[in-house]
């Protein structure tokens, strides 16, 4: 396990409470989980996401990753539609633990409401928790 200082923090993602990133690209938000969160876990092994077209809420599951530890459940970030997947995830799920905020990226959504995106949390209020687990 890395310790805090270790941890990459991105200042251009937002976070959630449950360890999701999330980053605006123009009109989309790209999606994945924290450099903690695939700390955490261990090496993934599987990632399972969503459909393109698929709508979800902000803080509802969207998919599950599974490590040789553990499985976890993906919440979105915020609300929207699917507009693309990682499909390099399929067949390299070690992306994520390798470059969470990169090639490691989950989903693309359509968002529904930028005030949710300015809701969550920034990089030092993101270390600030992690500093209390």
């Amino acid at each position: 396990m890395k310790e805090l200082e270790e941890l990459v923090i991105s200042d251009d993602v937002r976070y959630t409470k449950d360890h999701e990133w999330a980053k605006r690209e123009g009109e989309l938000v790209k999606c994945g989980i924290s450099d903690y969160a695939q700390d955490q876990l261990g090496d993934i092994v599987y990632v399972e996401l969503p459909q393109v077209g698929d709508e979800f809420e902000q803080g509802s599951e969207f998919g599950t990753v599974e490590s040789v530890k553990a499985v976890a459940e993906l919440y979105m970030p915020v609300s929207g539609e699917i507009v693309e997947i990682n499909t390099a995830l399929e067949d390299s799920p070690q992306l994520v633990n390798q470059d969470p905020y990169g090639e490691g990226w989950m989903i693309k959504v359509r968002l529904k409401d930028s005030a949710e995106l300015d809701g969550l949390m920034n990089a030092e209020q993101y270390k600030e928790m992690l500093k209390g687990l």
